[in-house]
């Protein structure tokens, strides 16, 4: 086999994984998700454009398009360990060596890419039609809590294989976040508003503030997704 035959079988296995991967993020439930995300985002800038007191600005439209960012992450990353065993296409990736971990790695990085690319559209409507944003910062702030969900969901999902159990697990971890950010220290705030400074911070300490933040949140959610990949595995309790 020629060089340029390796690099055309390379090309046609990942053609195959995204496939796959894109019939699994798009099957079952995912579309209810996707449509209440916008439905969501509509109605508040509806609502907003409709009200004469509304005062949008950057911090609120960070809040309005994170809960679009984690309903889109969610399905995808709290059911996709079930559907492969619904599916039985779990026996097939512990059959090849290492296979499932290309087919998980591709998979997130897909459903991450189609959430960065939602949220794109969204944050382009909001800013023309609530008040000027910055697009592509706002999302990029967006991403990191998104990635820690969708990644340890995936985690979750290891440990327990089935899909409403992971997502019990994972409301409940959203929940002790989101009432955690009036006494968690601001490295460890998951909802950290990086657009809503507080009036008795300093721009200088806000900024450091909000870096360290974004660090620690990046390296939990590689912690989360390596322990995904090694949970994978153990073959025998998934097969």
């Amino acid at each position: 086999m020629n060089y340029r035959d390796k690099i055309e079988n390379i090309f046609y296995l990942i053609l195959k994984l995204v496939r796959y991967n894109l019939k699994i993020i798009f099957a079952n439930k995912f579309v209810y998700f996707l449509i209440a995300a916008v439905i969501f985002f509509l109605l508040v800038t509806i609502l907003n454009l409709a009200s004469a007191d509304a005062d949008p600005n950057e911090g609120l439209i960070y809040y309005w398009l994170l809960v679009p960012g984690l309903l889109l992450v969610f399905y995808p990353t709290v059911f996709g360990i079930q559907n492969d065993v619904d599916t039985r296409m779990i026996e097939i990736l512990f059959g090849i060596p290492n296979y499932r971990y290309k087919v998980w790695l591709i998979r997130m990085a897909l459903i991450y890419a189609l959430v960065a690319v939602i949220l794109i559209i969204l944050a382009a409507i909001s800013s023309l039609a609530l008040v000027p944003i910055s697009v592509m910062k706002m999302v990029f702030q967006l991403m990191f809590p998104i990635f820690f969900v969708g990644c340890a969901a995936f985690m979750v999902s290891t440990l327990i294989r089935n899909g409403n159990s992971t997502a019990v697990v994972i409301i409940v971890m959203g929940i002790f976040f989101w009432i955690g950010t009036g006494f968690l220290p601001q490295k460890f705030n998951l909802f950290l508003n990086p657009f809503s400074m507080p009036s008795d911070v300093n721009e200088v300490v806000w900024t450091d503030m909000t870096f360290n933040n974004r660090i620690y949140i990046f390296v939990a959610t590689i912690v989360w997704l390596l322990m995904g990949l090694i949970m994978l595995q153990k073959r025998e309790k998934f097969i």
